[in-house]
């Protein structure tokens, strides 16, 4: 690409913030934009900024849960005492109580690592796929979504939903998330719409499965934030302040709204329409891109 204008700066920065949380894929996206529009080389730099406005954008949003976590980490640190038997306000089993909030921490660092290692097995192994890969990539998630929104339904409509009597999220539940969050690295697999189905295929609620799958994407782009860094010594291309700073609002804007949209859809149990616009999109990338 010459250099970047700021119209192109604030498309790939809203795309960016609509497909980094709904669970449509924002790399997939990203790849066929840049296929469609002829953007063949996109500074490094770029991503970078727009990966840390959308990390920005959930920061915020969840900016009370967070602060939650980090006062029973300290908490947890000075050693004071955490009662299992406690009860959870506002039946929130990721931090309602200090005992849950510590659980959730040992569940993020392990989702978290188990996340790194299939990310890195990932980038390795699978270098460079093809736009038709990505393009399939739509219909996996587009099957997960629909899926795990199967069996979160039949689990309440039978009364089977005992997700909050645990009082707090899992080992179990951790690991699958990080697996699930993992395999969401790819391209085409969103890591929002498989995380959360990796949630409600364990058994959380739906509310929890949103809260859970966005707090542990935290460290998720802050990890892939570094791993582009690395590489910046190799970055190729051009680009203006002007562009970087149009690309970032927008992605910060648009990925806040999208965040609260998905939230919303999420707990009214509604995760399976983004299948409606996932397959054909799959298909129809698989039918005339190459």
């Amino acid at each position: 690409m010459n250099d970047m204008t700021v119209f192109q700066g604030i498309l790939l920065g809203a795309l960016q913030g609509v497909a980094e949380f709904l669970p449509i894929s924002s790399s997939g996206h990203l790849a066929v934009a840049q296929n469609l529009l002829g953007f063949d080389d996109v500074p490094l730099l770029f991503d970078i900024f727009l990966h840390l406005a959308t990390l920005a954008s959930v920061c915020i949003y969840f900016r009370k849960k967070i602060a939650r976590l980090f006062v029973i980490l300290g908490r947890w640190i000075a050693r004071k005492p955490a009662d299992k038997n406690a009860p959870l306000e506002n039946d929130d089993v990721l931090c309602g109580n200090d005992y849950a909030g510590r659980k959730t921490i040992i569940a993020i660092l392990l989702t978290t690592f188990i996340t790194g290692i299939i990310g890195v097995i990932n980038s390795k192994l699978i270098p460079e796929l093809s736009i038709k890969f990505t393009c399939a990539g739509f219909l996996v998630t587009s099957c997960l979504l629909i899926i795990s929104s199967l069996i979160e339904k039949n689990r309440t409509n039978t009364k089977k939903d005992d997700a909050t009597s645990s009082k707090s999220i899992t080992i179990k539940q951790a690991t699958l998330i990080g697996i699930m969050q993992g395999i969401g690295t790819l391209p085409g697999i969103s890591r929002s719409g498989s995380t959360i189905s990796g949630a409600l295929f364990s058994n959380l609620d739906r509310k929890a499965a949103g809260d859970y799958s966005f707090i542990v994407s935290i460290p998720a782009i802050l990890g892939a934030f570094i791993l582009e860094l690395k590489d910046l010594d190799e970055m190729t291309g051009s680009i203006g302040a002007a562009p970087i700073i149009a690309g970032c609002a927008a992605a910060f804007a648009v990925g806040y709204v999208s965040l609260y949209l998905l939230m919303k859809l999420l707990r009214k149990g509604n995760l399976q329409w983004f299948a409606a616009y996932l397959i054909p999109a799959g298909i129809l990338g698989l039918i005339f891109l190459h």
